[in-house]
């Protein structure tokens, strides 16, 4: 298995007479197959779920999360595969210690017999989640499931994202699902990005077994793990001085940069999917000679559990621009689709910074113009989510917890059909 990597400027051609340049570049990133054959999941997967069994998870809800727990158990390989199960509520406990799943229906048992009570607590479950976790890690993809339905009310938030934060450095992905309506959206939202991984919303208990399904499906596509997109940029050539990188696909979402030992800037990927990973860069071009010009170049670190080696660089990609007096643009289509994601994501984001500060008509605006953009590149489920919030907004009512949840979710990804 290798990496692939795809560059592409939202427009190739640069004026040679202007002194600044700025350029959107989106770089496509993928865990190539050499055959269709090939990709077979080979490589065991090691999975957690922490999960929520407080108080208010009683009856049906808690009894949808069992079976959506259980018929992922089915999809284990035998034999191959670790689980391990951490419940949580005003405390955490250990339900099944990590294991290689040899006896799946004994591990079924012990997740029916769960009942709910108590409190939430999710740093706790996050913490011995992690360590679960990390007793399977090697020569594995290590995920986990965290799902809750409520505020971390016997808990430290900061705690959680401290473990977020943990899981990454230790190569190991969280997924986070929030259940029902009354689950804090942004510290959710900030443990599966810290974590690598990505924000699912269960609107109603019946969503949970297609939701876990989706999820497994996607994790299930990961080939490579610990990845790091390299680049470093050729003279004249620099970044954006605010949010200079962000991830546009499969969910967008805003990404640190660090600068490497030898000068260049490093992006963490975490897991690379079969699913395409797309990473959209805000760059400013000096000016520069007429003819075909090198910009920057682009490169891949990461670890192939499948075969127990690390540290492996992908081939070096050249990221070229036409520079040239007689200039015309030269507009690549889905950068633009691209560049309206992160659009879309950021008026989404301002909305929500307005109404939390009490400002309902600019939140509405924002959500407004958000649902145009999401027309523009194609995203009409998005589009009505948005355009409907606006529309309660400026008409003075009140968005439910349900409505706000929403219409953060569709600004990060595509609704799920």
């Amino acid at each position: 298995m290798k990496v692939f990597i795809q560059p592409a400027l939202n427009d190739a051609n640069v004026d040679a007479t202007q002194s600044n340049t700025q350029r959107q570049l989106a770089i496509s990133i993928t865990a190539d197959t050499q055959t269709e054959f090939e990709f077979d999941r080979s490589v065991p997967l090691n999975l957690c779920l922490i999960l929520d069994r407080s108080g208010s998870m009683k009856g049906h809800p808690l009894e949808t999360v069992k079976q959506a727990a259980n018929e992922l158990v089915d999809r284990l390989t035998p034999g191959v595969d670790r689980l391990s199960v951490v419940v949580f509520d005003h405390r955490a406990k250990v339900l099944v210690p990590s294991q290689i799943v040899d006896d799946p229906e004994s591990i079924k048992r012990q997740i029916k017999r769960l009942s709910a009570a108590g409190g939430t607590a999710i740093d706790d479950g996050m913490r011995l989640g992690i360590e679960e976790l990390a007793k399977g890690k090697k020569e594995s993809i290590s995920q986990a499931f965290l799902l809750t339905d409520g505020e971390n009310e016997h808990g430290d938030n900061q705690r959680c994202l401290k473990f977020a934060e943990l899981a990454a450095s230790y190569n190991l992905t969280l997924n986070a699902l929030g259940f029902g309506d009354h689950w804090n959206q942004d510290i959710l939202e900030q443990i599966a990005d810290v974590g690598g991984g990505t924000l699912s919303y269960i609107e109603q208990p019946e969503q949970a077994v297609d939701e876990f399904s989706r999820l497994f499906n996607r994790i299930s596509t990961v080939g490579l793990t610990n990845a790091y997109l390299l680049f470093s940029l050729m003279p004249k050539v620099r970044l954006a001085e605010l949010k200079p990188i962000a991830q546009v696909a499969p969910d967008t979402i805003e990404l640190p940069i660090q600068q490497e030992a030898d000068g260049r800037f490093a992006v963490r990927l975490g897991d690379l999917m079969k699913v395409q990973r797309v990473v959209l860069a805000n760059l400013y071009i000096g000016q520069l000679p007429e003819g075909r010009s090198a910009i920057a170049q682009l490169q891949v670190r990461y670890d192939d559990p499948g075969m127990n080696r690390t540290g492996l660089l992908s081939e070096t990609i050249p990221v070229m621009t036409n520079v040239t007096r007689a200039y015309q643009p030269a507009i690549d289509s889905q950068v633009q689709t691209h560049i309206l994601a992160l659009a879309k994501y950021r008026q989404t984001q301002l909305a929500e910074t307005k109404l939390q500060q009490g400002d309902r008509a600019g939140a509405a605006t924002l959500l407004q113009t958000a649902a145009k953009t999401a027309l523009q590149m194609g995203d009409k489920g998005a589009a009505t989510v948005l355009q409907t919030s606006a529309t309660q907004l400026q008409a003075g009512e009140e968005l439910s917890q349900g409505d706000r949840k929403k219409t953060r979710i569709v600004s990060k990804t595509r609704l799920q059909e």
